[in-house]
């Protein structure tokens, strides 16, 4: 449990320090060209959530995020959560959302610091905190679609899938 929790302190306290960064050296510059035309980093103040949506909502993202990140860290701390890819998955949900929290609480207007650019889709721009959130929630749609119920719970105990399977006479 240490472990993943540690792995989520890593990980905001990397936004953090990048977000740092995009504040002192990329906001001046503005942009800064990586592979051109394909990758860039773009300082921008994102006042909304994920592509932009709710601008200026801060207290409503704040709260949602709030309450999101306490029942996640609940789960991880009680152990109810199982296997090594749902707890990945968790941590890094976790991890990303307080990144953008941190943000969110610390800056005027509730503002998340923003800064990779990917060019050829137009991509809106995001945040190492972004990353873990998409990352972590596909990992958990996919442990729910293909891993949760398809494993036994313990030694001869069928899984929930198994449970509603009609008998078979043979």
């Amino acid at each position: 449990m240490i472990g993943y929790l540690l792995l989520a302190g890593l990980l905001v306290a990397g936004d953090q320090l990048i977000k740092l960064w995009a504040q002192e050296v990329l906001k001046p510059l503005t942009s800064i060209d990586i592979i051109p035309n394909v990758l860039s980093l773009y300082y921008h103040e994102n006042f909304g959530a994920a592509w932009g949506i709710l601008q200026g909502q801060r207290w409503l993202l704040l709260g949602v995020t709030g309450v999101v990140i306490a029942g996640l860290l609940y789960a991880l701390v009680t152990k109810r959560l199982q296997g090594r890819l749902l707890r990945t998955a968790v941590t890094l949900i976790v991890a990303g959302g307080l990144g953008n929290l941190i943000d969110r609480a610390l800056h005027a207007g509730g503002f998340v610091v923003d800064y990779i650019y990917f060019e050829p889709i137009n991509f809106p721009i995001f945040n190492l905190a972004d990353i873990c959130v998409c990352v972590g929630t596909f990992l958990l749609a996919f442990y729910i679609l293909f891993i949760e119920g398809k494993q036994p719970l313990a030694e001869g105990e069928p899984n929930a899938a198994q449970a509603n399977d009609p008998p078979c006479d043979s």
